[in-house]
């Protein structure tokens, strides 16, 4: 076993450490774009050094495919969008995603480069976890103070990205936790992720985590009847650590009022208890019908907002976007593609998904198993039954392409070793 000194030299020397170096800046806004900028050296580098390694690269052809779709959409609707400047910039800054993902996929050669990855992931993610934990616990962490109604952890009190992170990214310290200490260990770490995501106050973070939860009992269970039976414990545990954290926290209590105020059975109560995303989705369904093919243009939501919303309408009347336009964007992924690009944009986000599908079929059980982890993150990042941060914004993102990268290296990672020196 090397020293200590001697792994933290190697993981220095390692090529992976962009990919990481991004995910460590995540919660200092769009200094996560050193990350991408380190990747973007990497892959040119590596381009001069051996383009057939790139050319050959079953994971880099499926990285363009998916991001041809996803990029696609933006593209196409950039050309009739209401604020062209706007949507044509954020088409070229779509660009830099795909030097992102073919370095991932370059880096990513090896199960051992793939493991030692999400072994690191899980060693970030405990230090969010941790700081989060002491701000349950003291009120304060590295970033200061949490607001009222949520812990913030790292990301600070004025970014609410804590919970959805986590949650999207729990399946790599619960792979790293069942990998070092077995079936322990991953309810421990269940456990240690409960409390922050919790009490991040983030809805969908609670349905995000959720829906690793099942995941990862139905892997372990191996059977309906244990999968049930686990089920039910989960269920007793959450509901346990929910009455605590409600008896204990102002914090979760605050949030659990506002959540229910739903049960007041109007349709005002309801789009009180889901900050207004009620009149958001009314006005998405008039801006689809309105511009159907291919939307009002990426990124424009916030722009086209006033035209489609009452005067009266709460998003109009508070400056809730910093610029009192409007709501920023729909806060759901369908809704998103359709407002923004159109039924042309729903359709390539779907040939995208199913080149996905076909392709972690085609992986064999070795690859989809190395891949678990991202496939995990991604699913629970793009299930449709939910809220979500805007998937052409800046920051959400580049989340996105990084696991897209990241899935795409994982598939393929058995079946390619890094050369000596590399």
């Amino acid at each position: 076993m090397h020293p200590p000194s001697a792994a933290l030299k190697n993981w220095l020397r390692s090529p992976l450490l962009p990919l990481w170096l991004l995910a460590v800046l995540l919660p200092f806004g769009r200094s996560a774009e050193l990350g991408t900028l380190l990747c973007t050296a990497g892959v040119v580098l590596a381009w001069l050094r051996d383009r057939d390694a790139l050319r050959r690269d079953p994971g880099i052809r499926l990285l363009l495919l998916l991001l041809g779709c996803y990029i696609g959409a933006a593209l196409l609707s950039a050309f009739s969008a209401i604020m062209p400047g706007k949507s044509w910039s954020t088409v070229l800054a779509l660009l830099r995603y795909i030097p992102l993902g073919a370095y991932a996929c370059y880096a990513m050669r090896g199960e051992t480069r793939l493991r030692g990855f999400y072994m690191a992931m899980a060693v970030l993610i405990a230090c969010w976890v941790l700081d989060a934990w002491m701000q349950m616990l003291t009120g304060w962490s590295l970033r200061g103070h949490a607001e009222a109604e949520r812990i913030s952890g790292l990301f600070g009190a004025d970014d609410p990205k804590l919970g959805p992170t986590l949650a999207v990214l729990s399946p790599f310290a619960l792979w790293a936790a069942r990998a070092r200490w077995q079936r322990r260990g991953l309810i421990v770490a269940l456990l240690l992720l409960l409390g922050p995501i919790m009490l991040s106050g983030s809805r969908a973070a609670w349905l995000c985590f959720g829906l690793v939860v099942l995941a990862w009992l139905w892997r372990e269970a191996g059977s309906a009847l244990r999968f049930l039976a686990a089920c039910a414990l989960a269920a007793v545990v959450v509901l346990a650590a929910g009455g605590i954290a409600w008896k204990t926290s102002t914090r979760f209590d605050a949030r659990m009022q506002h959540t229910l105020a739903a049960l007041g059975g109007s349709e005002q109560d309801l789009n009180e208890a889901s900050t207004g995303r009620l009149d958001i989705w009314r006005n998405s369904v008039a801006m689809i019908a309105a511009h159907p093919v291919t939307g009002v243009g990426v990124r424009d939501f916030r722009y086209a907002y006033p035209q489609f919303a009452p005067a009266n309408d709460h998003f109009m009347l508070a400056e809730n976007c910093g610029d009192g336009v409007g709501a920023c964007h729909p806060h759901q992924l369908l809704l998103e593609i359709l407002t923004e690009t159109g039924a042309v944009g729903l359709l390539l986000w779907l040939i995208g998904v199913g080149i996905a599908v076909q392709a972690w079929r085609r992986a064999g059980p070795r690859g989809r198993n190395d891949a678990f982890p991202v496939t995990l993150a991604l699913g629970v990042m793009l299930f449709p039954l939910n809220t979500h941060l805007a998937f052409y914004s800046a920051w959400w993102g580049l989340l996105f392409a990084w696991l897209l990268g990241l899935w795409c290296a994982a598939l393929y990672a058995a079946g390619k070793e890094p050369r000596h020196g590399t």
